[in-house]
């Protein structure tokens, strides 16, 4: 039987493909010979991303798999863990100047795959340019795997005698849907931010990157909507690894805190606002919360372990997919990838908008905030309003695309 800790697969099924990414703009065209063969090199340190999902008695696991990593000079989506993907659970593509990995999401999180995206594009710009670059800080080729990266994240803590926390948060049931009303279908749009500019109106605010974006975003709901009463329910991607001590491992430990704006709130006080959200956020994320959500996820394991593999996919897919928030908000640690720095334009993030409306993938690189910003409705009514807040927060920005996103064949918004 697998361990608690072990990737679970069966999270992802045709109508919630649980897909996420990265999109990267180099400043020169891609040598689509040199990622291909750098993709290959790199299954020796990240062996755990090279494998395909197998049916084993009740459990659905990753495998080894030997097939290439499909590498494929087009912007098309490509549905994973199929024949054209070599029915691997990810998937590189690249046009002109741009590349992205695909990956499933309930192989590992971004915490998890950023690592691998800093190594990718470590062996090819080597590769490429010719540079000798500091390895410091990248898992290349050779380098010890450590236990810590691939076993138990938790084998140092009590996890079994967790106690319930002081605080657990109650979600709000009637939250406000952004999508109500509105047509359905998959938009996508890329910003770009001074950093200097946002991190001054955090500073300025008692702000943080994340919890600044959901407010403006509550803001720009209010704006469009001002009749409504429903609560505004903001999810921020946490990490419970990272909240317990470990920033190696690659499995998927990522969660939400959630943050609420009632309609009672008053948010023409920016301050006030911000302090109040990151309050709920440090309610949230406190170690022992973390440990209690690690217990309950042992426990539900446990329950899952012994039923069929068709009655466990259900009962996850069941409650994967179904609406929980109004809007979520993740703000990967990616501000810098040292060396590299001077060769990379653009990058973006992006995970699949299935259990809330709009989602918003936040990153930092060359002193911008790069914002990709995925909707499952066609309206850009919210989208125009945000950029309203921002104009008004003295943040100068640029809309660097705007894409009706195209399927996989199974429901998934590519917004690259």
């Amino acid at each position: 039987m697998a361990e608690y800790y072990e990737p679970m697969l069966y999270m992802r099924t045709p109508d919630n493909p649980n897909t996420m990414g990265a999109s990267v703009t180099l400043k020169e065209a891609v040598d689509g010979d040199i990622l291909r063969s750098v993709v290959e090199e790199l299954r020796e340190r990240f062996p755990y991303f090279y494998v395909k999902a197998e049916a084993i008695e009740n459990d659905l696991v990753p495998v080894p798999n030997p097939l290439p990593v499909t590498v494929r000079n087009t912007w098309n989506p490509i549905r994973l863990q199929s024949e054209e993907a070599n029915y691997h659970l990810m998937a590189f593509k690249f046009e002109g100047n741009r590349l992205a990995l695909e990956m499933s999401h309930s192989l590992s999180d971004g915490a998890g795959f950023l690592p691998y995206i800093k190594s990718v594009l470590y062996l090819y710009l080597s590769r490429k340019t010719g540079q000798t670059f500091d390895p410091t800080g990248f898992r290349l080729p050779g380098s010890p795997i450590p236990e810590t990266e691939t076993g138990d994240p938790f084998s140092e803590l009590n996890i079994d005698g967790a106690e319930p926390p002081i605080y657990q948060k109650k979600p709000v049931e009637d939250f406000y849907r952004m999508s109500e009303g509105k047509e359905k279908g998959y938009l996508c749009f890329g910003l770009k931010l001074p950093e200097d500019q946002v991190m001054k109106y955090c500073k300025g605010n008692d702000g943080s990157p994340n919890v600044l974006i959901a407010v403006l975003l509550t803001r720009a709901i209010r704006r469009v909507d001002p009749e409504n009463s429903k609560t505004v329910s903001a999810s921020i991607a946490i990490d419970h690894k990272a909240i317990l001590g470990n920033h190696d491992n690659y499995h998927m430990f990522a969660n939400v805190a959630v943050l609420d704006f009632p309609v009672s709130r008053d948010l023409n006080d920016i301050i006030k606002s911000c302090t109040m959200a990151r309050g709920q956020l440090i309610l949230q994320t406190q170690p022992e919360n973390s440990l209690w959500v690690i217990k309950q996820r042992k426990i539900t394991y446990a329950k899952l372990a012994p039923l069929p593999l068709e009655m466990k996919t259900g009962t996850i897919a069941k409650s994967a997919g179904s609406p929980r928030w109004s809007l979520a908000v993740s703000y990967a640690n990616s501000r810098s990838f040292g060396p590299l720095d001077p060769y990379i334009e653009e990058l973006y993030f992006m995970a699949t908008p299935k259990v809330i409306d709009m989602a918003v993938e936040v990153t930092c690189i060359n002193h911008n905030f790069f914002l990709s910003i995925a909707q499952n409705f066609t309206s850009e009514q919210y989208f125009n309003a945000f950029l309203e807040e921002l104009s008004l927060a003295g943040i100068s920005y640029e809309v660097k695309y705007k894409d009706v996103t195209i399927g996989d064949g199974s429901g998934t918004p590519q917004c690259h």
